[in-house]
């Protein structure tokens, strides 16, 4: 007769994973990371990839939406998401107590379009873009205020 039964150990394997699964999460959930390079065409007449504040801007039907002279912070949120309004508080807090920093929150279910063009993978997604309008980095998941103002351009922790 078995020591430990087949089911048992089943039910370890899948705790096992589950714990793997959920370190993985804690430890890259809201993280900010660089942008991924655009590949360059060997195309002479390759149109290139806009900055991310024009694709915004295209979906949201906004031309002169305010975007900050910092940073803007887009937020890319859906209904049920629980993370997603603590994030919501989060970056508006950073955009009120950091000059020339915006908050900007898009509901991710009516941007489809614009969810796939920016490779948006799931919610919440924060992209922080330059004053320029271009993606410097990128997180997944809620992110603490020290990560945000660490993502900001030119913003010192210190200050």
């Amino acid at each position: 007769m078995p020591l430990v039964s087949t089911g048992a150990w089943i039910a370890v394997a899948a705790i096992v994973i589950a714990l793997a699964f959920g370190l993985f999460r804690l430890l890259t959930d809201g993280h900010f990371r660089g942008t991924k390079e655009l590949a360059v065409s060997d195309e002479p007449h390759a149109v290139p990839e806009p900055r991310a504040w024009d694709a915004v801007t295209d979906a949201l039907h906004e031309r002169d939406a305010e975007r900050g002279e910092r940073a803007t912070l887009v937020q890319f949120s859906s209904a049920f998401c629980a993370p997603c309004r603590a994030t919501r508080r989060i970056l508006g807090e950073v955009a009120e107590i950091v000059p020339g920093v915006v908050h900007i929150e898009i509901d991710a279910e009516h941007h489809l379009d614009l969810v796939r063009r920016l490779d948006i993978l799931r919610t919440p997604t924060t992209l922080v873009l330059d004053g320029a309008g271009a993606e410097v980095a990128r997180a997944t998941g809620a992110p603490r205020k020290e990560q945000v103002l660490s993502a900001i351009p030119t913003y010192d922790l210190e200050s």
